[in-house]
């Protein structure tokens, strides 16, 4: 009997132990992002903003323009990418890419633009930008939990419209994050044994706030992807 009792603790041990274990937090998105308007992107689902996707369009006598642009909602926090002339870019990666402490961040990056010009005048457009008209390309995230730095990633598809109203458009459709501190996640893995799915909270549980999102996540909704 002691020794069923020893191997029933060992057990109960090993089971709690798993937690601390490496685990990547994949949650399923189809979040629009269209004219003048901010996703806030929470990765970790603690009911703060993590960071912000923000598309602006702004009008003119004979022209127009669009833009989508990230930016750290927290302080730490950053987005993989570069620096020219003291502008940052945020790089659209693609999958595999290992997003970890290597990786050189910024706390804001253009991503796509669009501008179109007409009226009286020759008619030119043109987009740029890292993330002009791209789809499944990753942001590499680096952001921070109770004061420890996490890395994750965030796939998108952009689109820029460069002629008529010069629309620059995005749709979320996936984020994940790695749960050990200071350790690399691969852009666009959700799939294997140390992923685990899960569905965007209900408008009922961010109305609750960051405590309902324990009991949200004990729910069945939360599974491992095989």
């Amino acid at each position: 009997m002691y020794a069923l009792a020893a191997t029933a603790a060992g057990v109960g041990v090993l089971v709690l132990a798993q937690p601390a274990d490496a685990k990547i937090i994949y949650t399923k998105a189809k979040k629009f992002i269209g004219r003048n308007s901010t996703l806030h992107l929470d990765l970790n689902h603690d009911g703060i903003p993590d960071f912000d996707l923000k598309d602006t369009y702004r009008t003119y006598s004979y022209s127009c323009a669009g833009e989508l642009a990230v930016a750290a909602d927290r302080q730490k926090n950053a987005i993989w990418g570069h620096t020219v002339r003291s502008q940052g870019y945020a790089s659209a990666l693609y999958a595999n890419v290992q997003i970890g402490p290597k990786g050189h961040f910024v706390s804001r990056g253009e991503m796509a633009a669009g501008s179109f010009t007409g009226g009286d005048r020759r008619a030119s457009a043109s987009g740029a930008g890292p993330w002009d008209d791209v789809k499944n390309r990753y942001l590499g995230l680096k952001f921070q939990i109770k004061g420890e730095t996490h890395y994750g990633w965030a796939r998108l598809n952009v689109s820029v419209q460069s002629h008529g109203p010069a629309n620059v458009t995005a749709t979320l459709t996936g984020y994940a994050y790695e749960t050990v501190p200071d350790k690399p996640i691969i852009a666009g893995k959700t799939k294997g044994t140390d992923v685990i799915t899960v569905q965007p909270a209900s408008l009922g549980h961010l109305a609750k706030g960051a405590s309902a999102v324990p009991r949200w996540r004990a729910k069945p909704a939360l599974q491992a992807t095989q």
